[in-house]
């Protein structure tokens, strides 16, 4: 039976939280893991073309993190505003705030794709494209661009359906997208000789059929309908987008940012360092993506029940998520580092100097993996709870206030073996940071109060 706003309403206030948590954490980590799969799957069948083009996909992982930005700032930003809102039986502001959202992110993805294709070969080299793989990088590159303003809008679809506690709707979105993509690679990549465009037209294939999906899903059951007529990017709106989707976009820009740079030094090492490195990136993002779909079962809960001024919830719901986490993270980090070797040669076996340098990055992240529950996790309730601040620093630091530091200066000190370990050394530091930003926040959330006041800024 479908539940009204009212019954939502009741289950995200009164329901046992780590039930609640994991009814809605199901279907989005289905979602990640499902999206994570598939990139992998792209990752397979282009590593058995050459390492060239394993490295091309790796290069434009930068541009893909980008749209993915804007996605998460419009998609977050509204988002976080939107469950909040409900929170607060404030459905009117909700429904203004979603498609304003909607329709932001579809300018700014039409943006990227008319400035990425008029600069596309110098945004190539930009991103580390050696002499050999720039004729890849452009072919792929220039055809994933065409779906920027539907990457970027299916974002915030899938991330406004989960904030109202709709994930199950979000997922379908992503899974009929996963499918197409991992159907048509072998099929226009092997079957039609199409080789590295193949790929990219299959990814976009995807991205194409999952925004549609999502169009559908957001028509139905209690999902706030986009429609244009409440469009309405006033001031204040933009300003709760800003507040909201902040840590998303400096967390995402500090990402390519911070693979640009990767892919600069490994390549410094080769073609097989960039393409190794790609591979272990794809890992870890599938890993963490258990982690990541947990902590988004989260933030709705985290949303309804800060707003409506439970917050003795909304810490119950951090620290099962916490305690969660970390298990899982360091079952996989001990069965990983044992099969390092084994889990690269899946992807690119044909070349022993990619495994080898890959299975030694990964094993150097392995080692610090169980602390990116606690950040992770530290980063989506300050973002949630409205403590921009706090959550755009943590949001900035993994990837950006210590990264890009380790980045630049261990390979100068210490070769390849600087490139392979520098995300390790950014986790533990932004780990210690997570605590003094983290911890004082939590002291204040023991005792329920009253919802918060910001409602009225629309």
């Amino acid at each position: 039976m479908q539940l009204t706003s009212q019954d939502k309403y009741i289950r995200m206030t009164t329901a046992p939280v780590p039930a609640l948590i994991g009814s809605l954490a199901v279907p989005t980590i289905i979602s990640m893991l499902v999206t994570s799969f598939y990139v992998m799957a792209d990752t397979y069948f282009v590593g058995k073309i050459d390492t060239q083009s394993t490295a091309a996909v790796g290069i434009s992982f930068s541009v893909m993190a980008v749209i993915q930005a804007f996605g998460f700032f419009f998609g977050h930003g509204s988002g976080n505003y939107i469950s909040r809102m409900l929170g607060a039986r404030d459905y009117r502001s909700a429904e203004v705030m979603a498609s304003t959202g909607f329709f932001c992110a579809f300018i700014a993805g039409v943006v990227l794709l008319v400035a990425g294709q008029l600069f596309l070969e110098p945004l190539c080299l930009l991103l580390g494209s050696t002499a050999t793989i720039l004729p890849y990088a452009r072919t792929y590159l220039g055809i994933v661009l065409i779906g920027a303003p539907f990457v970027a809008s299916s974002l915030v679809l899938n991330n406004q359906m989960r904030f109202q506690g709709n994930a199950v709707y979000a997922m379908v979105g992503i899974i009929v997208g996963a499918v197409m993509n991992i159907g048509l690679d072998p099929l226009l990549i092997f079957g039609f000789d199409m080789g590295i465009a193949g790929a990219a037209w299959a990814t976009l294939a995807g991205q194409l059929s999952s925004f549609a999906v999502l169009m559908v899903m957001d028509g139905r059951g209690t999902n706030i309908r986009i429609r244009y007529r409440n469009f309405a990017p006033r001031p204040a709106l933009l300003k709760e987008i800003v507040f909201g989707g902040s840590p998303s976009l400096c967390r995402q820009g500090l990402a390519s940012t911070s693979t640009i740079l990767l892919n600069v030094s490994a390549g410094a090492f080769g073609d097989a360092a960039i393409a190794g490195m790609s591979i272990v990136t794809r890992i870890c993002m599938f890993i963490n993506s258990f982690v990541i779909g947990f902590g988004q079962g989260f933030q709705p809960v985290c949303g309804f029940n800060y707003g409506a001024g439970y917050y003795t919830r909304v810490r119950q719901g951090f620290w099962f998520c916490v305690k969660l986490g970390v298990v899982f993270l360091f079952l996989c980090s001990v069965a990983g580092y044992s099969f390092a070797p084994d889990i690269v040669g899946w992807f690119r076996k044909e070349d022993p100097e990619v495994i080898a340098i890959g299975a030694r990055a990964l094993r150097w992240q392995l080692v610090t993996l169980p602390l990116g529950a606690w950040v992770i996790l530290c980063n989506m309730l300050l973002q949630t709870i409205r403590q921009p601040v706090r959550a755009v620093v943590l949001s900035s630091s993994r990837q950006g206030l210590f990264f890009i530091p380790f980045i630049l200066l261990l390979p100068w000190l210490l070769g390849l073996q600087g490139v392979e370990m520098c995300q390790a050394a950014a986790d533990l530091c932004s780990f210690l940071l997570a605590l003094p930003l983290t911890i004082p926040v939590l002291k204040t959330l023991r005792k329920d109060g009253q919802p918060p006041a910001e409602k009225k800024n629309s």
